[in-house]
């Protein structure tokens, strides 16, 4: 019986536990009202549809202003063979302060590096040569691959199941959205939200 109570408590201290936030893959200001966790996966195109039409009026309207900031999180699909090493490339990237350059370049050659398996070669543009010899470098890195795990186990935690999935925060409350959603919807909830 013990036994039991212990693991009930470790389990709830581990769900309230705050989740673990890589600096170099967010933006805006970390003392806004609301935050974004955005659950993603680099060979998703609901996640290339999200980054190219939805992303850019969400930060120049909520994250840039320092109404929203927001969090990405790596959550590669089992069923795409390619999104786990393109993760690690991402994480890699961010770890040489290119995250943002280094996932624009896998959401815009996502056809490309999809069908060749080439990843490296879709994002190389991205990085001067001597940040590309460390993302390669990188890439291999036991501590870059454990990010990777360790955001799908938090979108594990978040029950998220699709991609791209954004879990609102506002206070001690979270709304999640799976799919890509209406723009026009998330706008009205982040402004009601941000009251």
């Amino acid at each position: 019986m013990r036994l039991s109570a212990i693991l009930l408590l470790l389990l709830a201290f581990t769900l309230a536990a705050p989740s673990r936030v890589d600096t170099a893959k967010t933006f805006g200001n970390p003392a806004a009202p609301i935050t974004l966790e955005l659950f993603s996966d680099y060979q998703c195109p609901a996640c290339r549809a999200f980054h190219m039409q939805i992303l850019p009026p969400l930060m120049r309207e909520f994250v840039f202003p320092g109404r929203a900031y927001l969090v990405y999180k790596e959550f590669p699909l089992n069923q795409h063979s390619h999104a786990k090493e393109a993760a690690t490339y991402a994480v890699a990237a961010a770890r040489v302060g290119k995250y943002e350059q280094v996932g624009d370049a896998l959401f815009q050659n996502q056809n490309t590096w999809e069908a060749s398996g080439k990843i490296f070669d879709s994002i190389a543009s991205a990085l001067t040569p001597a940040e590309q010899k460390k993302v390669q470098a990188l890439v291999k890195d036991p501590s870059v691959i454990s990010e990777v795990d360790q955001d799908v186990q938090e979108g594990m935690l978040e029950r998220v199941n699709e991609t791209p999935t954004m879990i609102i925060i506002r206070g001690q409350k979270k709304y999640p959205i799976a799919g890509p959603p209406n723009y026009t919807f998330l706008r009205s909830l982040l402004n009601d939200l941000a009251k």
